[in-house]
């Protein structure tokens, strides 16, 4: 199935579309899971110069992210305390410095499907333009050493198919999940020319759940053997996929219609072919290398715009 034929553009040169024709008849827009709203909040103001969202699973590590940006662009100072604009919720967390949005997703296609319908909804409020938005997170990584950072090339399911389905009115919709080539390219040139960790760019497999849907052997509920496990994981290294996580194929889905340049940058805590169990050590040492990635590209398209000197 295909989106209705309903474009509700923001301005002349938006580059952020809703595909609803039913908001433009609604005199206010509550962003219920963002405590934010067009009746409660002044979103043009509070929104309407962003220019780049990273988005991550956990509200601590889009803190970190931003504080980690605002060092990078020169604009932290001793005071900054990067309040969570959606505080008057519990369901994501959301900090700003500059043009980077920062905002968490939870875990999983249904959390991240939620958070993207009320940050594209935002964006589109706010009159943004121009706006590049990237996942920035954890994997399991395929036939990589732990630590390496995967670009997205292509978000694709658990039978490695280059789609997202989804149920909509008792009706199966499938939505494309192509993702920005020359973005996730030109994260792999900025990563060379970092030189601090291995970057590649390979398929990504987006599972419905951490355990049996990524062949762990580790859950309260196993089926099958390691060798079965070790098969299925081999096709899956076959057909291209490095990494395995649980957010990319709606966010691309998500990303394309709306019309927004996207890319996925997670780094791989272990190699699945090798183990299932993670800890908080493995976490801590490789989870930053995707902040430090994107900072770079956002600070080198600052300063091509002039809006950021080094």
């Amino acid at each position: 199935s295909k989106p209705g034929p309903i474009f509700l553009c923001v301005g002349v040169e938006s580059t952020v579309y809703v595909h609803n024709p039913h908001l433009d008849g609604m005199k206010k827009d509550n962003l219920y899971h963002f405590n934010l709203g067009t009746s409660t909040h002044d979103l043009p103001a509070m929104f309407g110069d962003v220019k780049f969202v990273c988005v991550g699973g956990s509200p601590s590590r889009m803190k970190s992210f931003i504080e980690y940006i605002a060092g990078e662009l020169g604009l932290e100072n001793a005071k900054s305390e990067y309040p969570n604009i959606c505080a008057g919720s519990d369901r994501f967390a959301m900090y700003k410095i500059g043009p980077v949005l920062s905002v968490s997703h939870g875990m999983g296609i249904p959390s991240i499907a939620i958070m993207l319908h009320e940050l594209i909804k935002l964006l589109h409020h706010a009159h943004c333009t121009d706006v590049t938005i990237i996942r920035i997170g954890t994997s399991g990584g395929l036939g990589l050493e732990p630590g390496t950072v995967v670009v997205t090339k292509q978000p694709v399911d658990a039978t490695f198919l280059p789609w997202f389905k989804q149920i909509i009115l008792g009706k199966t919709v499938v939505r494309s999940t192509d993702l920005d080539e020359g973005l996730a390219e030109e994260l792999l040139q900025y990563s060379n020319e970092l030189g601090q960790f291995n970057t590649v760019i390979g398929n990504t497999m987006c599972t419905l759940d951490f355990y049996e849907g990524q062949a762990r052997l580790d859950g309260a509920f196993c089926s099958y053997t390691e060798k079965d496990k070790q098969e299925y994981l081999t096709k899956a290294y076959e057909s291209g996929v490095r990494n395995i996580e649980m957010e990319s194929s709606v966010f691309a889905a998500m990303c394309k219609l709306s019309g927004l340049k996207a890319a996925v940058v997670c780094v791989t805590l272990l190699d699945r072919q090798k183990g299932d169990q993670l800890n908080s050590e493995i976490l801590q040492t490789y989870e930053q290398r995707p902040q430090i990635l994107v900072s770079h590209l956002i600070k080198k398209r600052l300063q091509a715009s002039g809006y950021y000197k080094s």
